[in-house]
């Protein structure tokens, strides 16, 4: 029997990474190839295990840190999901503002642990707009330099930047973009694919399916600068339960909310608490297996639906994951106030459950190996 191939796809806060895992499962799936994913973030109540779990594929969630703080959990992880479903590829999504994913994760797994698995390439997905702005190709607002340093270490490690979203940009901006990945990062192969369309993806799991991790050089990280990044995020996941509060009416239109919610907090953070990295959003109803999903993956563009209910609702589960430049507390005060001004509109009533508002810690790798 040939041993699961460990398939890591990295890329910073809003570069598509959920939707191109899916995407794969989804073609890996077809091929009858089975397949278990891991989500990762700092907190509990992650948007995207919820997506992942709705498309009906294993996943286990790593929370609390990022993959290289939490390494033993990765393992438990691939272990339960060896357990239960046998998957011949797992595919791990690490937190979007990790970066140095190869010295503390890939070489760990592959030197401790190859005898159970194959370590295949690493990926990192990029923002096709956002990568204009950082490589200077564009004008538009951008990170922190400390923000950024994390960006560019991410690219830097990479085996393959992945540009996601091709259908964002012009094919003149895409091979400029190329272009200018190459020669800032001559080490990396560069591929393109839309995984919203599926366009580029038979490629892209070709070559992360038959080849591995490319044996380099372990790159230097300033820690004390990574973690000064991470720190002016502001990370915010809130749970609330959503329910008609008028009884003259049964129900509500829970796409519309979404976009609106999303809609209204994107110029209330923009007015100095906070630039938007991403935010994702989940409605799911009280019953049945209907999902919605809005995101916003950058300052100043309209929300997305990515998902959308299929029926009015009369109660649901709100996910919300925020991650920006800005306080955690001032985030959280946005968010609730902006939530429950919507809900007001829409004459429902928001019972916050659980929220988490905070920066992420200093990363302490539990391995790193050169």
């Amino acid at each position: 029997m040939l041993k699961p191939r460990y398939i890591m796809i990295g890329g910073f806060l809003g570069a598509g990474k959920t939707t191109a895992i899916l995407r794969l499962a989804e073609c890996l799936h077809a091929q009858e190839i089975r397949v278990g994913l891991i989500t990762n973030d700092q907190s509990t109540g992650l948007v995207d295990t919820t997506l992942l779990d709705a498309h009906g594929f294993p996943t286990e969630e790593i929370p609390g840190g990022c993959f290289c703080c939490k390494f033993h959990s990765l393992i438990e992880a691939a272990e339960k999901l060896t357990t239960s479903t046998q998957p011949e590829v797992f595919i791990a999504e690490p937190v979007g503002s990790c970066t140095d994913l190869r010295a503390t994760v890939s070489y760990p797994l592959q030197r401790m642990y190859g005898d159970g698995f194959v370590v295949a390439p690493l990926s990192v997905l990029v923002d096709p707009i956002r990568a204009q702005r950082i490589l200077s190709l564009k004008s538009g607002k951008q990170f922190t330099p400390k923000v950024m340093y994390i960006y560019e270490k991410q690219l830097e490690e990479a085996d393959i930047i992945v540009i996601n979203k091709t259908d964002l940009i012009p094919e003149a901006e895409l091979n400029e973009l190329e272009a200018a990945l190459l020669k800032k990062w001559p080490a990396a192969r560069v591929m393109r694919i839309s995984a919203r369309s599926g366009e580029g993806i038979d490629a892209w799991l070709q070559a992360i399916l038959t080849d591995e991790l490319a044996s380099r050089s372990t790159m230097d990280v300033d820690y004390d600068l990574y973690a000064d990044g991470e720190a002016l995020l502001g990370w915010l996941n809130l749970a609330a339960d959503l329910s008609v509060a008028d009884p003259t009416t049964t129900e509500f239109d829970g796409n519309l909310l979404l976009l609106e919610l999303a809609s209204r907090l994107e110029p209330a953070l923009a007015g100095g608490i906070g630039d938007v990295a991403h935010l994702k959003m989940t409605l799911i109803p009280g019953e049945g297996p209907d999902i919605g999903v809005v995101n916003l993956v950058r300052a100043g563009t309209m929300p997305e639906a990515s998902h959308t209910l299929t029926d009015p609702l009369a109660e649901g589960e709100l996910l919300l994951n925020l991650r920006a430049e800005g306080d955690p507390e001032e985030l959280r005060e946005c968010v609730e106030r902006t939530l429950h001004a919507v809900c007001a509109t829409y004459r429902i009533e928001a019972l916050v459950r659980e929220v988490n508002a905070f920066r992420p810690g200093r990363p302490v790798p539990v391995h790193r190996l050169g």
